[in-house]
């Protein structure tokens, strides 16, 4: 019995040792999967979306209004005077019984409604006639145009005063206002447009009982 060998404790503790060092390098492993899949968990918790905000702007549109009246009675009214109503001048002196060397005179207003809201410029056109100037009293009348304050009486002292001249004196009746004058908004300060006809002195007889219709445009433009 003495004679027979038993296997090396230390050998099958060996053996032993080599299946535990296995398993010691699979958990190794697996720990180390186990954390990169941690850090991975993490990583993606931390991906938040981008923070948003905005800016809004707008504006409303609105077209200007712009129109004129005229006044023949020194401003106590205004009027819409389209071609087809033109408004009727009272001349100082009665233009039906005109002799020559006579001049009579009369004011126009014109100003822009109340609800106008943007200046504008005002210009005046040459009369048209009811009749030929060759063949009628147009032919031998002659005329001027000046601005005076809207406050003064339409005469030969204001007129001769002013030195806005729309139209010079003399001119013939075919003869357009030159230049333009300016319109306020909103009614304000009126243009008097100071009109002086005249049939000169030495006309001849030929002229005797002629008469004729002049009438005036004054065109109003908005400044915008």
């Amino acid at each position: 019995m003495t004679g027979r060998s038993r296997p090396s404790g230390h050998g099958g503790h060996g053996g032993r040792g080599g299946h535990g060092k296995a398993t010691g390098n699979w958990f190794t492993k697996a720990r180390a999967l186990l954390a990169g899949a941690l850090v991975l968990g993490v990583g993606g918790s931390l991906t938040l979306a981008a923070w948003t905000d905005t800016e809004t702007a707008r504006a409303t549109f609105t077209a200007s209004t712009f129109g004129i009246v005229g006044s023949v009675n020194n401003g106590a009214t205004y009027t819409e005077n389209p071609s087809t109503a033109p408004a009727a001048l009272s001349f100082a002196v009665t233009p039906t019984a005109m002799s020559p060397g006579t001049t009579t005179y009369a004011k126009f207003l014109v100003r822009t409604t109340d609800a106008t809201n943007v200046t504008g410029n005002a210009t005046l056109s040459a009369p048209t006639t009811t009749t030929s100037t060759a063949t009628s009293l147009a032919g031998f009348l002659t005329y001027g145009v000046r601005v005076i304050p809207a406050a003064q009486t339409c005469d030969s002292t204001s007129f001769g005063g002013s030195t806005n001249v729309v139209v010079p004196n003399g001119s013939a009746l075919t003869v357009a206002g030159s230049g333009s004058t300016a319109l306020a908004a909103g009614g304000a300060t009126p243009v008097a447009y100071c009109f002086a006809v005249t049939l000169p002195a030495g006309t001849s007889n030929a002229a005797q009982g002629m008469n004729t219709t002049a009438t005036w445009t004054v065109t109003g433009t908005s400044t915008s």
